[in-house]
């Protein structure tokens, strides 16, 4: 498997580690799952960069990048990847890629930035709703997730950790514009993970489903031999999906 070439550019948010290869537009951006590197995209961005531009960064306190100094809401969160592509000299139009909490932003950079963004792919997404799940976790659950959390208040730049902002995020996408009417592909795990219970995970395969609603270019994809990381388990998925929404988005530019 082909491995990673790795830089670093200085923001005025902190410096950040990105990966930058292919040539042509749109320029396909990967947003990671919540405190994932930018090796979680290894078995896809090598088949991206032989159709368009790709850049696959590591947020504040992930990798190589820089702690964060303040809190990683949905805005600072994009803010950030919108310093990034400006530095990097990359212009629009962008697809964005977002697995898991990625998926939040770029749900919201699609709706603050809605001229700029030609498609978007939700993996496995994070969904606003998605926070009633805890609810149905069961009490053992809720439990090993509060006690995990307590963690993070030890170091320091942890406090600013995104996954403190989940809930703040969920209200900025709501406040925002609407979603664009863009090529939308919605790539599903079809697998429960494990220690979920069936009602939470019903609550995950219709919050799923609700994504179609963004936009009326939406398709749904079902990886059904994966859980949460299709892109690990069914990269050929993942690519296909990809693929078809840099397609259509460039049939919708060239109208």
């Amino acid at each position: 498997m082909k491995s990673f070439s790795k830089n670093k550019v200085q923001t005025k948010y902190g410096t950040l580690e990105y990966s930058l290869s292919g040539a042509g537009s749109p320029t396909v951006v990967l947003i990671n799952g919540g405190s994932g590197p930018i090796e979680g995209w290894l078995r896809i961005y090598h088949d991206i960069a032989e159709m368009t531009r790709v850049v696959a960064y590591n947020r504040l306190g992930v990798g190589g990048s820089d702690k964060p100094t303040a809190s990683q809401h949905g805005r600072a969160v994009v803010n950030t990847l919108k310093e990034l592509l400006q530095e990097l000299h990359i212009a629009p139009p962008f697809i964005l890629v977002g697995h898991s909490l990625g998926g939040l932003y770029a749900n919201l950079f699609a709706r603050l930035y809605p001229g700029q963004t030609a498609g978007v792919v939700l993996l496995d997404s994070s969904h606003p709703l998605d926070l009633s799940i805890n609810a149905a976790q069961g009490p053992i659950i809720r439990g090993i997730n509060k006690l995990l959390g307590a963690f993070d208040a030890f170091p320091a730049h942890r406090k600013w950790n995104e996954v403190h902002y989940v809930e703040e995020t969920a209200e900025q996408i709501a406040k925002a514009g609407a979603f664009p009417q863009v090529p939308l592909f919605v790539v599903s795990g079809g697998k429960k993970p494990p220690f979920m219970p069936e009602s939470a995970f019903e609550i995950r395969r219709t919050n799923q489903r609700d994504f179609l609603k963004l936009s009326g270019q939406s398709t749904h994809l079902i990886a059904a031999g994966s859980g949460h990381f299709p892109q690990f388990s069914e990269p050929d998925i993942v690519t296909k999906a990809i693929t078809e929404c840099i397609k259509q988005a460039r049939a919708d530019l060239s109208m």
